[in-house]
């Protein structure tokens, strides 16, 4: 089933997800691709006369983390009169998720308190076994090397190790607790399920607090000793010992200021607290051993609406890491290079994705006609923007170690572009077989980077050998691609151009700079690009409008994405920026798209100004906890699918940093003034 989080929250062993109501729908570990061992956990009350489950609808809602951390803050609302304040926390230095519930009513009541977990232990229902220690007050669940237990304090005085089986519902954990009693069996093998109870005696406006430790482990003896030693740690020293983690962990940080906001209501703050999230999301989807990033928490390991999303594609991390670079934290870079290296292919391209420890995952590009190109020209770039941010011997142990991947690497690009536009392959949204705009833009970036290295290296040969394939490519893709309506055609599928408008053309400028706003031309080409997605992929929802993929998309039903609204704002403030450092302003030989010219200045200002809306627009989309999606749902206006996504996360750091960069100098001209 397709379940889609509201938080996150983990350490760099475990990654949880939850549902807005606390609900847990991902327990991730040891790593954030595998293995996610929870069906269901969640907690009801029973009151006497039935049982209300804290993620039914007839409870009302509020979360959010507590501020700069990844800690989170549920508080549920009955009709009743019953109210339930979660307090949810993994500890920085062992996989264990504490959760504190405090039960309140406005009325007596007399009832039990239980919390249900349906545990899948190593992704599998079959052959778990699970038992109660009743010396410790310890349920555990599990498969081969790994044990989740949980324990409490209180102590829970009932429990029920059952059967998650309709045929057998009269041993089913889930049942059992219907009649306010459980049965006490201790143990049990084969789909199983778990339930621990505590009485609930409250008094009018009363309260009852209930600490629960959710843990994981490789062996039983592990599984016990960290329970054993976590309950002897009282909850205010574990929770400030969390906060403290997360809140050193932001210190480290690139600062911003972004001066000048002011006519834009609380715009600055929601920028402040979106950049906060953003890396402290993005530090929760890295896997620290090995470098690498999952797009996505997985939602759909069935692939039942698509190919699921619990793995790493080097062009997402190529723009995360860079992303981190530019916000202050440098180690992404060289962990992610190193796995980068290790995961090259024999042909020095690299696959379609990866699970985390760098096997080849699950995947439709398993030929040279599916690959994706970009994949090996947007880490080729990556690799040489790093390079030229490195300094003194830094710089150059990282071409040693990069060296032969670099040639490997710059050598496939070569093989596969020998008629100026790439072979036929798969296009970033693998979605359509053909040759493709931004798979261009990605391999000229890939070549220009390579040669730029290979040039730093002493080999002058090589390096001029790729930076001339890599104008040989620029030139035929503008020859064959731009239109004369403005825009770039999305690429050439089934033998045919096919002009449909797509975002993915931005490439071309920002990231990968086969356009440069200092050519007159080319900045035209740019201007004409901007303003036609502008026109022909805005979708209007919420505050204004988001940008979808390309013309008639239908992949979960043609929603604007966050990613393709980001680089359009991140296209625009790059220009902008780039227009206002130029001395004097060039006259351009082609017509000019817009009726009356703008001067320098007002074009400056009009491409923030726009850029900012769309900014706000993705703020708008997000989670109310602030997690950015990869998609808004264009009737809702709601987060849709990927939640949070990793890409998503690494262009809100981008366009913030700019806009800052931007309003300093705009400050700074002030001043001088």
């Amino acid at each position: 089933m397709i379940k889609q989080p509201n938080v996150i929250l983990g350490n760099d062993e475990l990654l949880v997800t939850m549902g807005k109501k606390g609900e847990i729908i991902g327990f991730f570990y040891p790593r954030r691709d595998h293995a996610q061992h929870v069906e269901e956990s969640v907690a009801c009350i029973h009151t006497g006369e039935k049982l209300l489950w804290t993620n039914d609808n007839e409870w009302h809602g509020i979360q959010n983390y507590i501020e700069d951390t990844n800690i989170v803050s549920t508080k549920l609302y009955h009709d009743s009169g019953i109210r339930i304040s979660i307090l949810d926390l993994v500890h920085p230095d062992v996989p264990v998720l504490i959760r504190r519930f405090k039960v309140q009513s406005q009325k007596k009541l007399s009832g039990k308190f239980f919390y249900y977990s349906n545990f899948n232990v190593g992704e599998t229902s079959k052959k778990n076994s699970g038992f109660c220690d009743t010396d410790i007050h310890l349920l555990v669940q599990y498969w081969q090397n790994y044990h989740i237990g949980i324990y409490s304090q209180p102590e829970f005085n009932e429990w029920q190790i059952g059967k998650a089986m309709d045929t057998i519902w009269w041993t089913n954990a889930k049942y059992d607790m219907e009649d306010g009693k459980l049965q006490g069996n201790k143990e049990d093998i084969g789909n199983i399920n778990n339930a621990a109870g505590w009485d609930l005696e409250l008094d009018a406006d009363g309260a009852n607090e209930f600490v629960i430790l959710i843990g994981a482990a490789s062996s039983r003896r592990l599984l016990y000793k960290r329970m054993q030693e976590l309950s002897k740690m009282p909850l205010e020293y574990i929770f400030e010992k969390t906060r403290e983690h997360w809140v050193m962990w932001l210190s480290r940080k690139q600062v911003i200021k972004i001066p000048g906001l002011e006519e834009h209501d609380n715009l600055r703050q929601d920028l402040f607290n979106a950049y906060n999230r953003a890396l402290l999301m993005l530090y929760l989807l890295n896997d620290r051993e090995y470098g690498s990033f999952v797009a996505a928490p997985e939602f759909d390991s069935n692939f039942e609406k698509c190919g699921g999303y619990g793995f790493c594609w080097n062009r997402d991390a190529a723009e995360i890491v860079l992303a981190l670079k530019h916000s202050g934290y440098p180690d992404y870079c060289d962990m992610f290079f190193k796995w980068c290296i290790q995961t090259q292919l024999p042909d020095g391209s690299w696959f379609q994705r990866y699970w985390l420890n760098g096997n080849i995952a699950p995947s439709w590009g398993n030929f040279d006609y599916s690959t994706q190109i970009d994949e090996t020209g947007s880490t080729l770039y990556a690799m040489d923007v790093y390079y030229g941010i490195l300094e003194g011997l830094k710089k150059a142990e990282f071409l040693e170690e990069v060296w032969v991947s670099v040639l490997r690497a710059a050598e496939y690009l070569m093989k596969r572009t020998k008629s100026g536009i790439h072979e036929r392959c798969m296009d970033l949204w693998e979605t359509y077989y053909g040759i493709f705009t931004y798979t261009n833009a990605s391999i000229y970036a890939g070549l220009m980077g390579a040669s730029h290295l290979a040039e730093e290296n002493g080999e002058a040969g090589m390096a001029r050998r790729w930076k001339k394939r890599a104008e040989f490519v620029k030139r035929a893709t503008i020859d064959r691609f731009w239109l004369q309506e403005g825009y770039f055609a999305k690429g050439v599928i089934n033998e045919k151009l096919d002009k449909t408008i797509d975002a993915s053309i931005l490439g071309t400028y920002v990231p990968f700079g086969m356009l440069s706003a200092k050519d007159p031309l080319e900045k035209d080409m740019i201007q004409f690009m901007i303003e036609n997605i502008q026109k022909k992929l805005s979708v209007p929802i919420n505050i204004g409008y988001g940008i979808k993929r390309y013309e008639n998309d239908s992949y979960i039903n043609g929603n604007p994405w966050v990613v393709t609204t980001l680089w359009l704002s991140e296209a625009m403030f790059t220009f902008a920026l780039e227009l206002s450092d130029e001395k004097e302003g060039s006259t351009s030989t082609h017509e000019k798209f817009y009726e009356q010219e703008e001067k320098p200045e007002e074009t400056v200002k009009r491409l923030t100004m726009e850029g900012i809306e769309y900014l706000k627009w993705s703020l708008a989309g997000a989670t109310s906890t602030g997690l950015l999606p990869e998609q808004v749902d264009k009737s809702t206006g709601t987060p849709a699918w990927a939640i949070p996504l990793g890409w998503s996360g690494s262009l809100i750091l981008n366009n913030i940093l700019l806009l800052d960069k931007i309003c300093r100098k705009k400050a700074g001209n002030m001043q001088e003034n």
